[in-house]
């Protein structure tokens, strides 16, 4: 393993292994998540991964629903091969490795540290009210947006207009244009009038071609613009496998700037 996967940044290092798997859900490999915790001998870090396994199911949890055995073949020479034990882990499996990891190693302090942060922060979002809600995610897009532009300017796209309308289409199911034009709104503004779940779907979107972009290598006007009308069909697969409703489909709201108003005029009262 590349030495610059050590867990210094446990945030960024741990989402750079996050792996998607053809069901579009996320997972982390064992092997890769090992030297992040600062094990070096598989041996030991399966003893961690015992005692996570332990405390899964003493709390109740299918341990298969979130260790999944993943074993693979590599070569060890003279066209030889051996099958290696590896694990799919999901979020809540890396979690729980992190808290039954050997206390003494940075790696692990670090790791717990960030998924406690982690879960403080999903708890006080849950806390929130639709308003603020609403105005975090659409504040979480236009950060992600800035990043995928960025992204797929190095990736030599050239024309974002056509990248940026092969997302809407996947997601849609139709471009741009034609969802402002369905939905009543002004062309430029179709986030700003998104609800929270329109919003977290685009924000899925948006990620997730960020990541493939780079985990792919994909260079090119044609072949990102493509990527991205993929992950959009795959997010929109995604909506009507567990029978939501469809982006475009759903009702349009106020207008962002119209909650940032009411919200600093309430801060304002609040400190009168």
């Amino acid at each position: 393993m590349s030495e610059d996967l050590i867990l210094n940044s446990p945030n960024k290092d741990f989402e750079s292994i996050k792996r998607i798997d053809e069901d579009n859900v996320e997972y982390w490999s064992a092997r890769e998540l090992m030297p992040l915790l600062g094990y070096i001998k598989w041996q030991k870090f399966t003893e961690a991964i015992e005692r996570a396994k332990e405390s899964c199911m003493v709390s109740g949890q299918d341990i298969h629903n979130h260790f999944t055995g993943a074993g693979k073949m590599v070569e060890i020479g003279s066209d030889a091969e051996r099958n290696i034990e590896d694990y799919k882990l999901d979020r809540y499996a890396c979690y729980l490795i992190a808290q039954n990891g050997d206390p003494r190693k940075k790696e692990i302090a670090l790791a717990q540290t960030y998924f406690a942060i982690q879960t403080r922060k999903q708890e006080i979002f849950q806390q929130l009210s639709e308003v603020d809600k609403r105005l975090f995610i659409r504040g979480e897009v236009s950060e992600e947006n800035k990043k995928l532009f960025s992204t797929a300017k190095r990736a030599g796209v050239s024309n974002f207009g056509s990248f940026n309308d092969a997302g809407y289409q996947g997601l849609y199911g139709m471009r741009l244009s034609q969802v402002e034009n369905k939905k009543g709104v002004k062309k430029g503004e179709l986030l700003d009038r998104a609800g929270t779940t329109e919003l977290a779907a685009n924000l899925f979107r948006i990620t997730q071609t960020e990541e493939k972009i780079v985990n792919e290598n994909i260079k090119g006007d044609f072949s990102a613009s493509k990527a991205h009308f993929m992950v959009g069909g795959k997010v929109r697969q995604t909506i009507k496998d567990i029978g939501g409703t469809l982006p475009e489909n759903l009702p349009t709201e106020k207008h962002i700037k119209e909650l940032k108003i009411k919200k600093k005029k309430l801060l304002k009262s609040d400190r009168e």
